[in-house]
This record gives structure tokens, sequence and C-alpha cells, in this order.
């Protein structure tokens, strides 16, 4: 496991001490999680938990039935 340096103003620094107190967590815990929320690379559980939830959204289909002739495009 890694360990790295980080420098922060003393606005921010306090901000981050608040944050982290509140979470229950420590500190070195906080960061990591920030950092592979900032590094992931699929949606979190409560973006895939919004999926189908909208029930009167139309479909993919249905919006692009009602889409115009697209314009002529100019010969260069």
């Amino acid at each position: 496991m890694g360990q790295i340096t980080i420098y922060l103003e003393d606005e921010i620094e306090k901000k981050m001490k608040v944050a982290v107190d509140s979470s229950h967590l420590s500190t070195s815990k906080w960061i990591a999680n920030l950092i592979k929320e900032k590094v992931a690379d699929e949606w979190s559980e409560s973006v895939s938990a919004l999926s189908g939830v909208w029930k009167d959204l139309p479909t993919v289909e249905e919006m692009r039935a009602t889409n115009g002739t697209d314009v002529k495009r100019e010969n260069f």
C-alpha cells in the first residue's frame, strides 16, 4: 500500500478536519475514500439505483421518432 504526503492551505485543512470528524473515519481513510470516488470507472450505487425510476420518461426510440429530417450537408 502506497503512502503520499499532501500540503493543504490552512483554511482547507480546517474544513477537511470538520468533515473528517463528522464522518467518524480516520483522516487517511476519509482521503482514500475521496480518491476512490474520483478514480472510479463505474457509476455509484446511488446513481445506478436511479435506472428506470422515471416511468413517464420516453424511450430512446420514442425520442428519436419525433426528430425531423436532417438538413443536407454541404459538399466541400
